[in-house]
């Protein structure tokens, strides 16, 4: 995710060519195309807000935890799921004696 900030920031900070910078980079025109507008939209929600706006390194660890947050609550679902299986078919005891 930092590359594709990064991507962006090449363009928007220096104000080079998206076709020179994807060139640079080896990636398709149109991905950077898609990611430099969504940045400037970034930019612009942050300004609009009077939010300081994040690093590149800041936003690449949000999203990081976000995904992170999102596999936990994926986790905890099927987890409750499992125990609520199990409130309802309990797990026959062995016979020890």
């Amino acid at each position: 995710m930092e590359f594709r900030v990064e991507a962006t920031r090449r363009v928007i900070d220096t104000s080079r060519s998206v076709k020179v910078v994807a060139k640079e980079l080896s990636i398709k025109p149109n991905t950077l195309v898609s990611w430099v507008r969504n940045e400037r939209r970034r930019i612009e929600a942050a300004k609009a807000s009077n939010s300081e706006l994040l690093t590149p390194s800041e936003l690449t660890e949000l999203i990081k935890l976000r995904k992170q947050v999102g596999e936990q609550e994926r986790d905890l679902a099927f987890l409750r799921k499992v125990a609520a299986y199990f409130v309802v078919n309990p797990p026959k005891q062995k016979n020890l004696h």
